[in-house]
């Protein structure tokens, strides 16, 4: 009994080790991916307003693992998912073919991010059918979630793009989504009239697709934003309210 009672002790004491090492081992690769030299300098100019370290720790994003980025727009968190992930990891930006006809350059800066990293595939094809791959560990969308339901697209773009989220994340994948905050109960045509949507609408549809909210990161939250201008507006562009909400795929 006693011989039993140590192996699973020092079971147990192993297993922790493990859990702590990839905790330190996703630390130092967010610090590395941060501090390449080969990021843009607009980019880095960013960073502190963005909090893309604790943002992607959130996500619980680690080397080795497969990433979609969901509409990827220039690249600014592709560049830092590929170096976190690494050479054993891939990441996956996808850029829906309604966005590059939109505006052409999303589609150069997409190949231009891509050429750059080998760890990197470009995706293309209809926002409402992604062809992504199977079994990833995380998909992220950033500021994206809103445009989902802009009247430009057919009104089940949301759920058919959430419903292909669900089948590319694998069994415990999780979700990230980041997105400017629109007054509570502003319905959906605040995501057409100001580029921000109501949270609760992304909780609601996301919980309707099979997805588990997991938790809020509060560092993009701001008080002093009180929703009611539009998020290009020089008065609050880039200091916007926003949620940062993880889901998870049960």
């Amino acid at each position: 009994m006693k011989h039993i009672t140590w192996l699973v002790g020092a079971a147990l004491i192993v297993s922790g080790a493990g859990a702590i090492a990839g905790k330190v081992d996703s630390g130092k690769a967010i610090a590395a991916a941060l501090a390449d030299p080969s990021r843009p300098a607009e980019d880095t100019a960013r960073d502190a307003a963005r909090h893309p370290a604790e943002t992607i720790a959130f996500a619980r994003i680690k080397p080795g693992d497969r990433v979609v980025d969901f509409i990827m727009g220039g690249g600014y968190f592709t560049r830092i998912l590929a170096k976190t992930v690494g050479p054993k990891g891939q990441v996956y930006g996808f850029m829906p073919d309604e966005f590059i006809k939109f505006k052409p350059s999303y589609g150069t800066d997409q190949k231009a991010v891509a050429a750059a990293y080998a760890n990197i595939v470009a995706i293309n094809g209809p926002l409402g059918a992604p062809a992504l791959p199977d079994k990833v560990d995380v998909a992220i969308t950033v500021q994206n979630y809103h445009d989902m339901h802009l009247g430009l697209f057919p009104a089940d773009t949301a759920a058919k793009a959430n419903a292909a989220l669900f089948k590319a994340l694998k069994h415990g994948g999780t979700l990230l989504v980041i997105d400017h905050v629109a007054a509570t109960g502003s319905g959906l045509e605040t995501p057409g009239k100001l580029h921000r949507i109501d949270p609760a609408i992304i909780k609601e549809e996301l919980a309707t697709t099979g997805f588990r909210y997991d938790g809020e990161l509060a560092v993009l939250r701001n008080p002093a934003d009180d929703h009611s201008k539009g998020v290009f507006d020089p008065a609050i562009r880039g200091h916007t309210d926003q949620v940062i909400y993880r889901f998870v795929k049960p």
